[in-house]
């Protein structure tokens, strides 16, 4: 019999649309900006790299595109949806693979191109950066009476960043709508809502959460960064769970949900008020 050793690599795909820092990262990979934004006249951006783990690392950069749906969950497609662009005929990537040594970074260019042949409205894609180890050959077949086979498994990390391309004016608009206040598991505050976007451009921004007591005595519960809402979705339902101080008591007072975004103005903003009693 034979001791075979095999090495099965495991894909953790790891698509990131949302944080709430200015940079991502995942396994050791770290990149900034979140975002690659491209409005009025600006022609390139750069996208900085950096390896934080101990091990050489080639990244590879690729292209996909990305759906979302109303309840802020991503899935990859290939033909865009009614009212959807791709981005990915508009811009070049330069260079598309990436070695880093530990502790090292650089800096890939994104450029766009073709901006002629663009018809007024938003056009997405997304940057997709996966690491790869460098090859080692497969582990050599031995003689033995052992008839067990060993497996090795090796990860492989990716993460995904929205390149986003605009022409001419902005007329995206939110509204919040549905808010409800409800104990998770009869433990855990959680506050429900719906975004409702209008016009042809995604909104992104900033949601915060308030307790306001019988008292008037304001107290921020939840929050978070970098929430987007992308075309061509006009509906995202949202779940946030609140902060349990013990001087918070939810069964009196009120809850106001804002959502500051950049949409067809430079400070969009719409909020939300929930009766507690």
């Amino acid at each position: 019999m034979k001791n075979l050793l095999l090495k099965f690599p495991v894909i953790c795909l790891g698509i990131f649309m949302l944080s709430s820092v200015q940079s991502l990262a995942q396994g050791d990979l770290m990149i900034f900006p979140k975002r690659i934004e491209f409005n009025g006249g600006k022609k390139s951006q750069e996208l900085n790299l950096a390896n934080s783990g101990k091990d050489t690392a080639r990244y590879v950069i690729s292209v996909i595109q990305i759906r979302m749906k109303e309840d802020g969950a991503f899935e990859t497609i290939t033909e865009p949806d009614p009212g959807q662009n791709f981005a990915d005929k508009y811009f070049r990537i330069f260079p598309r693979n990436v070695v880093l040594a530990p502790n090292e970074a650089q800096t890939v260019k994104i450029q766009v191109i073709n901006m002629g042949e663009m018809q007024p409205g938003e056009y997405r894609s997304h940057l997709y950066l996966r690491s790869e180890k460098e090859k080692k050959p497969l582990g050599e077949i031995e003689a033995t009476n052992d008839s067990s086979i060993s497996v090795k498994i090796e990860a492989v990390f990716g993460i995904s960043i929205p390149v986003i391309i605009r022409q001419g004016e902005n007329n995206a608009v939110a509204n919040l709508s549905e808010a409800s206040f409800k104990m998770e598991n009869d433990s855990i505050p959680t506050v429900h809502f719906a975004f409702n976007r209008s016009g042809d451009m995604s909104v992104y921004g900033d949601v915060s959460v308030d307790h306001i007591s019988a008292t008037g005595k304001v107290t921020r519960v939840g929050t978070i960064t970098g929430l987007a809402v992308y075309t061509p979705t006009t509906k995202r339902y949202v779940n946030i769970p609140l902060k349990k101080n013990a001087g918070i008591d939810y069964s009196t007072g009120k809850l106001k949900v804002v959502y500051s975004y950049k949409g067809s103005t430079d400070d969009g903003y719409t909020e939300e008020s929930i009766a507690l009693n």
